[in-house]
């Protein structure tokens, strides 16, 4: 071999090393974004709450600093509270059923319908108010009992069962109360046990109703029940993989049942809740509940595929409605725009899960 042709080989040698060598740094920054990528998908995942927490705080700033003291007073962000306690304790319902990987659109017909038996029971039958209260919380229970019967028996989708069953308990809701609204008068005077967590008491600044600090212990209670006991680790199983679940010695047809009960007792709960908030009693009340209760699930990053959420991120989904609501009403804008910025929070919030998902499967 020539001299001349040695050093072509040499160089062409030189330049497939050097290559080699790029390739190699870019491989070397390629998995090193991508692990990071991983370690914040696995954050994401191991902490769900995380982004809608950080968005509240965003919002919560952002509306501060336009409205000042205005907003920060104790009165704003209690009436905050008032606000979105209904829609905290549906929520709440809503998120043990999204978590089996279900989905409830029958918890405002649940709702409704029990403080409907409520006033009747009082008013019609004349049965005392604590009495009657408990027969709406029963039936709550019950039109529950009869969702998870449909899914875990039957076998039936969930999004059809509740489809039907809401369409089901809102005629019957109509049916029975004849379209009677009782008032907030008559109430007042005969069964004010019936108004209860609509009573409001003050803490300095800040005015409180008792319906709201039941939001908070509802939730509260569920997260740790969610967290620290069996049931509430076979919940997550159930929504993650039932047959691997069922395979694991989880009674999947029994934590499903369970779950749709505990869901109508929620959601019936939150109907005696709406008695105070509203004042009366009414068959026409709450139509929207259903449709705000996956709105601040899916806000707070609770995964519509279930397996995977906190009860505390839909909290913070509802909280971040009712901020948003609020302050954009003080500030004078036009209501729609918080139904746009709602539908955003909602698109954004289902990418970050998918994204999530991706990363974690």
């Amino acid at each position: 071999m020539s001299d001349q042709d040695a050093a072509h080989s040499d160089s062409k040698t030189l330049s497939y090393e050097q290559v080699l060598k790029d390739a190699a740094a870019h491989v070397a920054e390629f998995e090193e974004d991508e692990s990071f990528g991983r370690k914040v998908q696995n954050w994401l995942h191991a902490t769900p709450s995380a982004v809608p927490m950080l968005v509240l705080f965003s919002a919560v700033i952002i509306f501060g600093m336009i409205l000042g003291s205005k907003f920060f007073s104790p009165f704003a962000l209690t009436l905050i509270l008032q606000q979105v306690m209904i829609v905290g304790i549906t929520a709440s319902a809503q998120t043990l059923v999204i978590l089996t990987a279900g989905i409830d659109l029958s918890v405002g017909a649940i709702m409704v319908f029990s403080s409907v038996i409520m006033g009747q029971f009082t008013f019609r039958y004349g049965i005392p108010a604590p009495i009657s209260i408990m027969c709406g919380l029963s039936a709550g229970a019950g039109m529950g009992f009869i969702n998870g019967i449909l899914v875990a028996r039957m076998k039936l989708p969930p999004f059809i069962v509740t489809l039907g069953t809401w369409q089901i308990f809102l005629a019957a809701n109509f049916l029975y109360s004849a379209n009677e609204t009782i008032r907030s008068q008559e109430i007042a005077e005969t069964a004010p046990a019936l108004q209860f967590f609509g009573e409001k008491f003050k803490v300095g600044g800040a005015v409180f109703t008792y319906g709201a600090v039941a939001m908070l212990v509802i939730m509260f209670t569920l997260a740790y029940v969610l967290r620290s006991t069996a049931w509430g680790r076979h919940v997550y199983a159930v929504g993650d993989d039932p047959e691997a679940a069922e395979l694991a010695g989880v009674k999947v047809k029994k934590t499903l049942i369970s779950v749709y009960t505990l869901a109508g007792l929620i959601c019936a709960f939150a109907g005696w809740c709406l008695i105070g908030r509203i004042g009366s009693v009414s068959p026409t009340s709450g139509q929207n509940a259903n449709i705000e209760s996956i709105t601040a699930v899916a806000i707070g990053g609770i995964s519509l595929f279930g397996g995977r959420g906190s009860i505390l991120g839909a909290l913070a989904g509802g909280l971040i409605v009712g901020v948003f609501s609020l302050g954009l009403r003080m500030i004078g804008t036009d209501p729609q725009w918080t139904y746009l910025l709602i539908g955003l929070l909602i698109i954004f919030a289902v990418s970050i899960d998918q994204w999530i998902r991706k990363g974690t499967a």
